[in-house]
């Protein structure tokens, strides 16, 4: 018998403060950064545009109906993963610059350099990859649904680890570690396939992995190896869309960053001549 959710909104303090405070201090610095002479160049608009678009997604996967609804349906809480882990980080880092971080720019560099292996790529590879596995492991996913505590943790394993993976790509810092060549081509292929995997897994799987959604009502219709089958389905498309955009992204900004590479070793003959 179908069955209608509960799409109540939730609201809990803690993570209300943190993106509080998190969207207070970029708006402080956006408007500090907008005030000098080269504010529009240092700060432009649709970089406030795109962070504030991520604040609004990551107010939707944590208070929204979103939240409610992965409790009883999969393919919404599989929603709510993808934001968290890929869509969310990325709009957050595209909204960032390098004056705009200029406060804390002094200290990442010697942060990283502490962290050693686990400030590189590859760190961020396992840990992403690790966190979408292991968390799709039928009784840490079982527990995460039934109890808020385990819950709160997912979200935190997520949102770290999507940041972390994407700030090594995107991130408007020059890394030490930063991936040249066809680092980032490798970097995002192995990534996507490998989480990519489980998603297909999570598609074809004869029978409903977790007890949570098949002992529960048939939300939508939807049957538990049907609800299954649409969140592997949303993982692995979305997987391979968010590679493809990415890519076409890194290729861009590097012709971006090669033509002004080629600028300034001409401004630099032209003063060496005179």
């Amino acid at each position: 018998m179908s069955v209608s959710p509960d799409t109540s909104w939730t609201f809990a303090p803690g993570p209300a403060l943190l993106v509080a405070l998190l969207l207070g201090a970029y708006l402080w610095r956006f408007r500090a950064v907008r005030a000098t002479a080269s504010g529009p160049r240092d700060a432009p608009v649709w970089r406030l545009c795109v962070f504030l678009l991520g604040i609004v997604l990551l107010c939707a996967a944590l208070f929204s109906p979103l939240d409610v609804l992965g409790e009883q349906i999969f393919a919404m809480h599989m929603v709510q993963h993808v934001l968290l882990l890929d869509i969310v980080p990325i709009l957050l880092i595209l909204g960032l610059t390098k004056v705009l971080l200029r406060p804390a720019t002094r200290g990442l560099h010697p942060l990283e350099r502490r962290a050693g292996w686990f400030g590189g790529p590859v760190f961020a590879i396992v840990l992403y990859v690790g966190v979408m596995w292991i968390w799709h492991i039928p009784a840490l996913y079982d527990a995460a649904v039934e109890h808020p505590f385990v819950h709160v943790l997912e979200h935190i394993c997520f949102t770290f680890g999507g940041g972390l993976y994407w700030w090594h790509l995107l991130s408007p810092i020059r890394s030490r570690l930063a991936l040249g060549g066809l680092g980032p081509v490798v970097y995002m292929v192995v990534t996507k396939v490998l989480v990519g995997i489980l998603g297909i897994f999570l598609t074809f799987a004869p029978s409903a992995l977790y007890a949570v959604y098949e002992e529960g009502p048939r939300y939508w219709g939807l049957s538990a190896t049907d609800d299954q089958a649409l969140a592997g389905a949303i993982m692995a498309i979305e997987q391979s869309v968010v590679m493809g955009i990415a890519l076409a992204f890194l290729f861009i900004r590097a012709l971006g960053e090669s033509d002004r590479a080629d600028e300034r070793a001409e401004r630099y003959e032209t003063r060496a001549a005179s």
